[in-house]
């Protein structure tokens, strides 16, 4: 099997199969401090050396089977980390299995962390503490095999500040005061289903909790439980239906926690506990689909995974399938469609900023001596979407294909997977259909760059208003701007609302007097909702338009999804009249952006140090 270039580890020699943290959460030294136990077998004879991932981390003393063993860091690299080589007191045949513990502290810059003072949070009065560890950044938290290709179960014991609450990608198991320190207080947890170490997750703050189905609580700050509660109540139903398309939910709970705005990503699918974004409350249910790919990645990526990130498509483009699946069954087949052109959309944006001879964007791109934040995007998403929605035509519609995929999910539960072994699989449940597999120009879709080499049929009935109303301003001369009015939007959803804004960005910037107009007659400055407000003020700064300039700054900055943020500062930095007020904002807010946020709205300023 072909190594990861993403980790040091050598899973070929030696699996840590189960993790047992002990750890103390100290929001003044802003570090993680304990011991990681891990349950490390053998997979070759005579094993003496376990090498482990770690980032900026400090490690006090390793013990093998409570026998001291020596351990040595080896070369730091710019991105991947520290490898931690660990030498055994004593050998391991193959298949026997040592207990290996690791005193260890995070760092206050761990790349994996954000730390948040008391009035950066909501209710003002406790700090605060997220993990978003996918892709490589869990090793910044602990040392570990930091490879999707190794999964281990997990018990866990953490310490906080006792008006304070834990939460992991774990069942909850039960809370005690801390022994050690009557200001403290130990939570425990239990994931008894394999897991890469990408989904270990972890939170600590002033949390509330509401229940909105019967395995769901969803977690937030006071000031957002009861608007969290109301958003996302179609949890339960969406869980129901993906049970239906994948096959039974393993892994118990399914609870939902807000993040603060700093957040990220949309979601982070860590199993039995969604991490989102606050930018999902628009107060109507309109942003849920979000909800849906993650309760998705319950099938799709925590329990079929990738083995390495060259393949992470299998992770995104089947998640994003099924997340579909969910929405057109409970919406209608149109919304799917809708919704699907809405991805090819995404994906021709995203290829347009990459440019369509880069490399990244082939569907199974070459990752060595790449630093996966720097290049994620849409591609595996949507390109692997867009092959699976081309396949499911070709093959026989969305019942045929969706028996394909439980099936699939069924032959590789618990495992990690490469495209080979995916494809392998298909041609084999289709065995029947292999001429029409092999018209399939397999080498283009995962090996060349750009857009897909062939284009799925979508319906199109809630897409025409859409595309209309776009070509109207489009084609409008100045004498016609006269034409537009709030009528223009009666009949139209806020998935319509996007889309027509996503058509129009796709497209040469609109004169400056256009967006003034469709400001007068539209009032996009009065939505909301985060996914129009962020193609709208796109719009307006790459028509130059300088009264949109402090909006976009302040979406930019009141919130940290990257999928908002970067584009916002990237554009104003493109427009000469805020390259410099981007670039000064930027600055003022670099501290409390997330680390992985902050380097990269640097390296789009120019800024990294």
């Amino acid at each position: 099997a072909a190594a990861d270039p993403s980790s040091f580890a050598s899973p070929s020699s030696c699996l840590t199969r189960h993790l047992y943290l002990r750890c103390r959460v100290d929001f003044g030294a802003q570090a993680l401090r304990g011991t990681a136990a891990f349950t490390a077998r053998a997979e070759r004879e005579a094993l003496r050396c376990l090498v482990l991932d770690t980032k900026d981390l400090q490690v006090f003393k390793v013990t093998a089977n409570g026998q001291d063993a020596k351990f040595v860091f080896g070369e730091k690299h710019i991105f991947k980390g520290t490898p931690l080589e660990i030498t055994l007191p004593f050998e391991l045949r193959r298949g026997q299995e040592a207990i290996v513990e690791i005193s260890f502290e995070s760092s206050p810059k761990s790349s994996a962390l954000q730390w948040f003072s008391p009035e950066q949070t909501s209710g003002k009065k406790h700090p605060f503490l997220f993990s978003q560890c996918q892709a490589t950044h869990c090793r910044a938290i602990l040392p570990c095999q930091d490879t999707p290709a190794v999964k281990l179960t997990y018990y866990a014991e953490v310490s906080v500040p006792k008006e304070l609450v834990a939460l992991m990608s774990a069942n909850r198991d039960g809370e005690m005061p801390d022994p050690e320190d009557s200001n403290r207080k130990i939570y425990r947890f239990s994931q008894n289903v394999p897991i890469p170490c990408y989904l270990i997750a972890l939170v600590v703050g002033a949390l509330e909790s509401r229940k909105i189905g019967p395995r769901t609580l969803v977690w937030a700050e006071k000031e957002l439980v009861d608007k969290s509660a109301y958003e996302f109540a179609e949890a339960e139903a969406m869980l129901k239906t993906a049970e239906d398309l994948a096959g039974p939910y393993v892994w118990g709970q399914y609870d939902l926690l807000v993040l603060p705005p700093s957040f990220p990503y949309g979601g982070m699918e860590n199993p039995c506990l969604t991490f989102v974004t606050p930018t999902l409350l628009a107060g109507d249910r309109s942003l849920s689909n979000v909800i849906a790919h993650e309760i998705s990645h319950s099938w799709t990526g925590n329990l079929v995974t990738n083995k390495t990130w060259e393949h992470f498509w299998l992770n995104e483009g089947h998640t994003v399938y099924l997340e579909r699946r969910i929405g057109g069954q409970l919406f209608g087949e149109q919304f799917r469609h809708f919704k699907a052109l809405g991805g090819w959309r995404e994906l021709q944006n995203t290829i347009n900023v990459f440019g369509d001879k880069n490399p990244i964007t082939n569907l199974v791109p070459d990752l060595s001596e790449v630093d996966l934040d720097a290049v994620y995007s849409s591609v595996p998403y949507e390109k692997g979407f867009a092959l699976l929605f081309y396949l499911e035509q070709l093959l026989g519609g969305p019942d045929v294909f969706t028996g394909f995929l439980k099936a699939y999910i069924q032959q590789f539960a618990y495992k990690s997977i490469t495209t080979e072994d995916w494809k392998n699989f298909l041609y084999s449940y289709f065995k029947d259909k292999v001429d029409v597999l092999d018209k399939v120009d397999w080498n283009s879709w995962f090996h060349a760059p750009g857009m897909p080499p062939v284009k799925p049929t979508y319906d199109m009935t809630l897409a025409n208003a859409c595309v209309a109303l776009s070509q109207r301003w489009i084609k409008a001369k100045e004498c016609d701007l006269c034409s537009f009015s709030s009528a223009d939007l009666k009949e139209m959803s806020s998935h319509q609302l996007i889309e027509f804004l996503a058509l129009l960005l796709l497209e040469p910037p609109l004169p400056v007097s256009h967006v003034k107009r469709m400001q007068q007659v539209y009032d996009f400055n009065a939505i909301n909702n985060s996914e129009i407000r962020f193609r709208w003020l796109r719009l307006c700064i790459r028509s130059k338009w300088e009264e949109a300039i402090p909006l976009a700054l302040k979406m930019a900055t009141d919130q940290g999804r990257m999928k908002f943020t970067r584009p916002l500062f990237r554009d104003l930095y493109s427009f000469d009249k805020s390259r410099d007020l981007a670039v000064k904002t930027f600055l003022e807010h670099r501290a409390s952006m997330h680390p992985v946020t902050s380097m990269l709205v640097g390296k789009d300023l120019k800024q990294d140090q």
